[in-house]
């Protein structure tokens, strides 16, 4: 999902920056992402759970524009969503959250669980999931 967005984001048009927020500090931008970060371990650690790839490419593109509407540039946007730093601190926070309801590699009943949860409750989490049972 976010090799998607980092295609996508490389497409975008700079827009003027305005007294901000560090990118990697805007709730929503990090909201999003870190749903996508979940989203990702999920469908990675539990068998009956895939990716939808069509949704989190307009999910990804949406936030996009909300960033550039924000007045982060498209340079500062392609920077976070590369930087190996944030990936892996986005990763973190995923792993922490799915943690703390129960998953943990290893343990794909766990992380299926809770990916059928996210479905059934229509979150970001869910609308991002697939489930082949």
């Amino acid at each position: 999902m976010l090799r998607t967005f980092t295609i996508a984001l490389t497409l975008a048009v700079t827009t003027p920056a305005f007294a901000l927020v560090p990118i990697n500090e805007e709730p929503v931008i990090n909201n999003t992402l870190l749903q996508g970060f979940i989203g990702d371990a999920i469908a990675d650690n539990c068998p009956t759970m895939k990716p939808r790839k069509v949704r989190a490419l307009n999910e990804l593109t949406k936030l996009r524009d909300y960033a550039l509407k924000q007045g982060y540039t498209a340079e500062e946007v392609r920077s976070f969503v590369t930087s190996k730093t944030e990936k892996k601190r986005g990763k973190a926070l995923a792993a922490a959250w799915l943690k703390e309801r129960g998953a943990e590699p290893g343990k794909s009943d766990a992380y299926c669980k809770i990916g059928e949860a996210e479905i059934a409750k229509n979150s970001l989490i869910g609308y991002l999931l697939r489930s082949t049972k």
